[in-house]
């Protein structure tokens, strides 16, 4: 049996990971979150007997240090972070306060015997690219947010902490995902939800910023393919889709899935954060997962006929 800890559990992208990882009896999968950001609704049911959540807050020491001497936990997932473009810009010391998490998170775990740390990463990291497609070797990291050093310095202590503790660590570096029970303020919950009611589609600037966009089980399946084969130990790993399309098209094509008659008004630009164009060089991705990505257009439309957008 391997006792996994998943902190950010009730989270979007974390939630999933739990879920997959509990359908294997011989884990037992500890979920933790302060729900801040995250849903109790998102954490996914206990078939198997196998999966504990606990409200908790991986920024507090004393919260979090109490778990892991509970447990004695194999390997960590550590996603809780507070996301969000307009979220994290809003509250930039708030952002700041999860480099305590990370922090916490590697101490306990190399004071209590984790095997290996999996760190979700964002391609915040890279800013405005310097280079298409992205690469985790090449590309610079040159972001200025708070939310992108954020992740940057966690990346940081990572590699740290394997130089000097021998504790191993595999980095996800996400580019945009979307599936059921993301958040409604991420544009395609966000695109999918005024679609389905009518309401004007709103995007900043003239929409052409382009973005790859992930379906979930895409990356749920390439993030435990390293897990469980062992990949990317001590390194990075980009985990997205290298299809690229701009925000007025996403808006065009789920106004034309939904059949709406939702218009598109266009807002002033964001004033930062709003990068013009991101894509991955996903290859690393792809190897592990051995298939195809599932295209944006299938996933809409498997996402839209999902009970919480038939009801919207």
């Amino acid at each position: 049996m391997s006792r996994i800890l998943v902190t950010g559990g009730a989270g979007f992208i974390a939630s999933a990971l739990a879920e997959k990882l509990a359908q294997d009896p011989k884990n037992q999968v500890v979920i933790v979150d302060n729900l801040q950001t995250g849903s109790k609704d998102k954490v996914p049911e206990n078939e198997h007997g196998n999966i504990q959540f606990i409200k908790c807050d991986v920024n507090q020491y004393q919260d979090i240090s109490a778990v892991f001497y509970a447990y004695q936990f194999d390997y960590v997932f550590h996603y809780a972070a507070m996301v969000g473009v307009k979220r994290t810009l809003e509250n930039p010391v708030k952002v700041l306060e999860d480099i305590h998490g990370i922090e916490n998170v590697l101490n306990l775990s190399k004071n209590t015997g984790v095997k290996r740390v999996l760190f979700s990463s964002s391609s915040e990291v890279y800013g405005e690219p310097v280079e298409i497609p992205q690469n985790e070797e090449t590309t610079p990291l040159n972001s200025k947010l708070p939310y992108a050093i954020v992740k940057n310095i966690g990346e940081a202590f990572l590699r740290s902490y394997a130089q000097e503790y021998d504790l191993d660590f595999t980095i996800f570096r996400f580019f945009n995902t979307y599936g059921p029970k993301q958040s409604p303020d991420f544009v395609i919950s966000k695109f999918i939800k005024s679609a389905l009611n009518g309401d004007d589609i709103t995007v900043y600037g003239e929409g052409l910023q382009t973005r790859t966009f992930c379906y979930i089980d895409d990356n749920i399946d390439a993030c435990l393919g390293a897990f469980y084969g062992d990949h990317v130990i001590n390194d990075v790993i980009n985990i997205g889709s290298n299809i690229e399309t701009s925000i007025i098209d996403v808006a065009r094509l789920i106004i034309d899935i939904t059949d709406s008659s939702s218009k598109i008004v266009h807002l002033p630009p964001l004033k930062e954060g709003d990068m013009t164009r991101r894509m991955p060089d996903n290859a690393k991705m792809m190897s592990i997962l051995g298939r195809d990505l599932k295209p944006l257009e299938h996933g809409l439309r498997e996402l839209i006929g999902q009970p919480e957008y038939i009801l919207a």
